[in-house]
This record gives structure tokens, sequence and C-alpha cells, in this order.
């Protein structure tokens, strides 16, 4: 089921840079997901912390980023057994193509920063979802710095 799920939401992300496009793209499951399965447990989630989050059209990883990118480094270093997607994402603000190029670079800063500290690339995928999966819905300042973030989605192995 989430196999499914997780297709769909790569075609319907995949046609975001296409605004025009009128015939669905057939994008296969990524390979290195096959064998694994979301993460339920929700100790990554909400001990360890899945988001970093970036100033305004920027992708440089705060020293608070960098906080929590080394404990998900040493989550991931006691759970082998797992690979991971970093959603990049980014404000309302900005063209789809920029913010689908900047969403990238900072998903690309986290894989970048976790395979400097060890964690093998070969776990680690991104995805760039620009604004078109916002985290939180509205137009402030507030919930723009809600949506420049990296998400860390952990999926272990069957």
């Amino acid at each position: 089921m989430y196999k499914t799920f997780l297709f769909t939401t790569f075609i319907a992300f995949s046609l975001v840079a296409c605004e025009k496009c009128t015939e669905v793209v057939y994008i296969p499951v990524p390979a290195f997901l096959e064998d694994y399965e979301p993460d339920n447990d929700t100790t990554f989630k909400n001990t360890i912390n899945d988001h970093v989050f970036f100033s305004l059209n920027s992708s440089k990883l705060s020293q608070d980023a960098k906080k929590i990118l080394d404990k998900q480094r040493d989550w991931l270093n006691k759970n082998s057994n797992t690979v991971l997607i970093i959603e990049g994402h980014a404000d309302e603000r900005g063209s789809s193509k920029y913010n689908l190029l900047l969403s990238q670079s900072r998903a690309d800063a986290v894989k970048n920063y976790l395979v400097a500290k060890g964690i093998f690339k070969t776990r680690i995928r991104t995805v760039s979802f620009g604004k078109e999966h916002p985290e939180t819905l509205g137009h402030n300042e507030d919930i723009w710095s809600k949506n420049r973030s990296a998400v860390t989605i952990v999926h272990k192995a069957n």
C-alpha cells in the first residue's frame, strides 16, 4: 500500500516542473525502496527531529540544523538497516522553477552533511518539492519560515 502511495506521490510531484503537462509520465518506485517500508517508530521524528529549517533564499545549514543532523547521524549509525529520503521544501514566494532548484539545494545540503559525517550516500535519496508541498498553509513570515525546510523520512528494511 505504501509503495502505491509513494508511486502516486512521485508522479504528482514530478509534474510540478511542467505546469502545462497534459500527459501522465510513468515514474517507477525507486529501486532502493523496494525492500523498505516507512518507519512507524515515532522515535526519530519526535525525539531526534526530522526537520531542519533554512533562511530565506538560502540552503546554508545553520548551527541549529547541524545539531539536529548530528543527532540524526548518531541515530542512523545505530540503525544501519534504514534508508532515507530527504525532502527539500521552499515557501510560496518565487517561481516554481526557482523554488524547485532551491529546495533541491536544501535537500542536497542535508545529504552532503550526513555523508560528510559518515552516512553512506547509497542510503540517502533526495527529492525536491519546491513550494508545491507546504508543511503549513498561510501567507505570512511565520508560515513561510516553517515551509523553508528539509525533512528526513526514514524507511526500515522489511
